[in-house]
């Protein structure tokens, strides 16, 4: 039997806009030296400019899910793209770097309501035996994005201004909002639920202020008094958050959800294990550009081989699941990966090329089956009249934790530096080199978060999609 039109199209429509999301962002991480050079800062202290935007997703992502439900995902998704678009544009045409900033708040904005929306949409539409492989396929081709991205933007910043990283967004947009209008399915919630302002309020503030403390804490702007209490605050409003959602009849984040041990452990345990993998995306061109001294279209295209050995390993990612099992496969991934960052640690000027490519491949090929295990199995034995709440709970601590990741890797590798200047590349290096090993312990022990998994857990999802392919 022919699949329906919505499943056909469904999943190109979200992976166009991933891919536009994701191309956005790698360009961006690869261009942070030639920016930090042009706004005369230093590079370290642009990771506001990619921390903002993640910031930006964890804060505004739990309004998504009622967006949907309330007003459709067709409506929400389309709007969504067009925002990322044009504050795209803005950020092109940014004079300094609050202006920079402020177009990447507006591009989260986006993307905020853009990813869950999307992901909201594959899973009502699809059922649990075919999930890995809708979702296997949505991933790789957004998948091109990172393939592209570091490359693109190397050679942008190389030939021409870093501005133009961000107008590459127009033609991927304009495609997505296309491809919407016409095949994106307008789901919406059985029932309509009120927004829970205070629960906003509370959730976004203490989260925002979090990640702006540990951003800010980084450049030592701030005293340890004034830190400690700004801190204390913002556990403070979480802490209120889940006193507040434990007893408001339609809370922001429905925790109960947590009672669902997979549920619990994939979106606990990827929290945990994104604080290690967080920062590489950002600290590896700084080892390429500032520490190995290679420009940055080189730089771009040695991210290049993580990003394909990432799409490779979507072929086979269902058929490993359904031999190994989550609970092993978690484990043991968890556990080579953070292998892997610390294996960063031996790269300095004297290391082959080639063995710089191999040592990416891997890491793309094990950061993807760890990806594609975590997200798949959080909706493994949540009910579908759920699906919408999971996914808003799903995507917004993930982006939390990338944000935290970014913060964690950067105060890490600032850390080693201590007061030695930017500009030294031995330093970089050296300081980068012991952030590597530190992300690389803390991946590892990661690896206990999954313990409390059962051998049979997320075989309605692996097994079933085996099945379906047979």
């Amino acid at each position: 039997m022919n699949p329906s039109p919505v499943k056909t199209y469904l999943p190109w429509v979200v992976a166009v806009a991933l891919f536009m999301e994701q191309l956005d962002t790698t360009i961006v991480n690869t261009a942070v030296p030639a920016i930090a050079e042009s706004l005369q800062v230093t590079p370290l202290s642009l990771k506001a400019v990619v921390m903002s935007y993640i910031l930006s997703l964890a804060v505004c992502i739990p309004v998504s899910g009622w967006m949907a439900d309330r007003y459709g995902t067709r409506r929400v998704f389309s709007i969504a793209i067009a925002i990322f678009t044009f504050s795209s544009v803005l950020c092109g045409l940014a004079l300094n770097v609050p202006m920079l900033i402020g177009g990447r708040i507006l591009q989260g904005v986006g993307a905020a309501m853009m990813m869950p929306v999307g992901r909201l949409a594959i899973i009502r539409t699809f059922p649990k035996s075919e999930l890995l492989r809708a979702m296997n396929f949505v991933i790789i081709p957004a998948l091109i994005g990172p393939l592209l991205g570091p490359t693109v933007g190397g050679l942008i910043v190389h030939w021409l201004s870093w501005r133009y990283i961000f107008f590459v967004n127009v033609p991927a947009g304009l495609l997505a909002l296309w491809l919407a209008h016409r095949h994106m399915p307008d789901y919406r919630g059985d029932t309509r639920r009120p927004l829970d302002i205070v629960g906003l309020v509370l959730f976004g503030s203490g989260a925002a202020l979090l990640s702006w403390l540990l951003e800010i804490f980084g450049e030592h702007e701030l005293d340890a008094a004034p830190a400690a209490g700004l801190l204390l605050l913002s556990f403070g409003l979480l802490a209120g958050y889940i006193l507040h959602a434990r007893k408001a009849p339609h809370p922001l984040l429905r925790l109960a959800l947590f009672r669902v041990r997979t549920f619990r452990v994939a979106v606990v345990g990827g929290f945990i294990t994104r604080l290690g993998m967080g920062g590489m995306p950002f600290l590896l061109p700084l080892l390429y550009q500032l520490g190995l001294g290679m420009p940055a279209w080189q730089s771009g295209l040695l991210m290049m081989p993580a990003a394909v050995a990432a799409m490779g390993m979507k072929f086979i990612s269902s058929q490993v699941l359904a031999r190994y099992g989550y609970r092993r496969i978690l484990i043991v991934n968890t556990v080579m990966i953070g292998v892997l960052v610390s294996l960063f640690s031996l790269v300095n000027p004297a290391t082959s090329i080639l063995l710089i490519v191999l040592l990416g491949l891997t890491m793309g090929f094990f950061n993807s089956l760890q990806y594609t295990s975590m997200n798949s199995m959080a909706f493994a034995d949540v009910e579908s009249s759920d699906s919408s709440m999971a996914s808003t709970i799903s995507s917004s601590l993930q982006q939390m934790s990338m944000s935290f990741g970014l913060a964690c890797g950067t105060l890490i590798a600032g850390w080693y530096l201590g007061g030695l200047p930017q500009t030294d590349h031995t330093a970089v290096t050296t300081a980068l080199h012991y952030a590597f090993l530190t992300l690389g312990g803390m991946t590892i022990l990661s690896s206990l978060s999954f313990w409390s998994l059962r051998p049979g857990d997320g075989e309605s999802v692996s097994r079933g999609s085996l099945r379906a392919a047979a």
